[in-house]
């Protein structure tokens, strides 16, 4: 049966009903291509409506039945609790707009102040979840984010809530007749003629200034600019991206040099080639040790100072949750491309975004609930099939006969 005439014929089912069925959707990613096409030239309220009025219900069922794989005691927590009773909330209000007309000029406009309201109470998913993580942690003195399970989880649950936002705002900005005036040519939240080197200059002033409440001093930028034009930027670049790099690059700079006369500066190159645009951050804050890097894409591991409060505005967004780098490589690969780690420790270490130089190619990556992510949650308790080195420094050099 369709999607459609099975909730026309099942108007007041219940709530998990609804998660059990939009969930065997797949949700249908878009192209900045389409993103872009259908803003600029193609822009039609009800063709938008009638497809997210399904896409956006079955992206949330999806996600939320991963939510269900997640421990009970990290469930049972308060936030955990407030952030289902969101998705349960949203999900009802937007699968009550498939029985409305599209023709209808009230009812276009009553769906797009519903998605304004949906956003509105999602603005703190992100660190709702991170606080979710640190009760149980005080709870029961273990951290979840340590099962790789749970690190799976969250990796697909922020990317589909970066996915479902991207969906809104399109569709809020671009007919709720209130566009940015200071940004008359965005699609959106899309700049067709994105300048990269300036949205780098502009993460870098406000890295800068972050810098300098806290430390009193800060590097300076060097950046170069390798064949790169303008006029092929047709993609989203988030600033947030370069931000954190930025954030964590002057941090090991200054306490590194702290006792310095002058700071060595943030090296910064970008380039666009035939298919990717790289951006290069590197620093000399000293590096991180091999074994290291794949620690700092971790949820919740952070060398900052741990939050007090999620809501101390004084502090960067999300400073000392460890969600800074995570969540960039998540807006990096939202549209096909990268954030990777290169570090020599004992020197520095750089940050390199990649991105998709075309728009035909940036596509939405997108979570799908299946039976290979179900694979995902399932624990095993075979062996590794690779020797592990002990931990014990007592141990290191001897022979030790292990049982296989």
């Amino acid at each position: 049966m369709k999607l459609t005439q099975f909730l026309l014929k099942n108007s007041s089912i219940p709530k998990q009903a609804l998660v059990d069925r939009f969930s065997k959707f797949s949700p249908s990613p878009l192209s900045m291509k389409q993103f872009i096409d259908f803003g600029s030239a193609n822009a039609c309220e009800k063709t938008s409506f009638v497809f997210l009025r399904q896409e956006l219900p079955v992206r949330l069922a999806n996600i939320m039945k991963e939510i269900d794989f997640l421990p009970d005691k990290l469930l049972s927590t308060p936030s955990l609790q407030l952030l289902q009773s969101w998705y349960a909330t949203s999900l009802m209000e937007l699968v009550g707009f498939l029985e409305k007309d599209p023709d209808n000029k009230t009812i276009l406009k009553k769906f797009t102040e519903t998605l304004v309201n949906v956003r509105n109470r999602h603005n703190n998913v992100v660190p709702t979840m991170a606080q979710g993580v640190v009760e149980y942690k005080e709870a029961f003195g273990s951290d979840p984010v340590t099962n790789q399970n749970v690190q799976y989880f969250l990796d697909r649950f922020y990317m589909s809530r970066i996915s479902t936002r991207m969906l809104m705002n399109q569709h809020s900005l671009i007919f709720d007749g209130s566009a940015n005036p200071a940004h008359p040519k965005h699609i959106g939240t899309i700049d067709p003629d994105c300048d990269v080197t300036e949205v780098v200059k502009d993460a870098f002033d406000s890295s800068k200034m972050l810098c300098e409440q806290y430390y009193l001093t800060s590097p300076e930028i060097d950046i170069t600019q390798v064949n790169a034009q303008s006029d092929l930027y047709y993609f989203v670049i988030s600033s947030s991206n370069v931000l954190f790099c930025f954030q964590n690059a002057m941090r090991a700079t200054v306490e590194t040099h702290e006792m310095a006369l002058h700071l060595p500066p943030v090296k910064v190159r970008v380039s666009l080639g035939s298919e990717d645009l790289t951006i290069k951050i590197s620093d000399r804050g000293g590096g991180v040790p091999l074994r290291k890097i794949e620690r700092l894409f971790s949820y919740m591991y952070s060398t900052a100072p741990s939050p007090v409060d999620i809501d101390n505005s004084r502090n960067a967004p999300l400073a000392g949750f460890g969600y800074g780098l995570p969540i960039s490589r998540l807006y990096a690969k939202y549209f096909q491309g990268d954030l990777q780690l290169y570090s020599m420790e004992g020197y520095g270490t750089s940050a390199v975004i990649y991105l998709k130089a075309l728009s035909s190619d940036s596509v939405e990556r997108l979570p799908v609930y299946n039976q290979s992510a179900i694979r995902h949650y399932q624990t095993s308790n075979e062996a590794d099939d690779w020797c592990m080195p002990s931990k014990d420094p007592k141990k290191l050099g001897k022979y030790e006969r292990r049982s296989q």
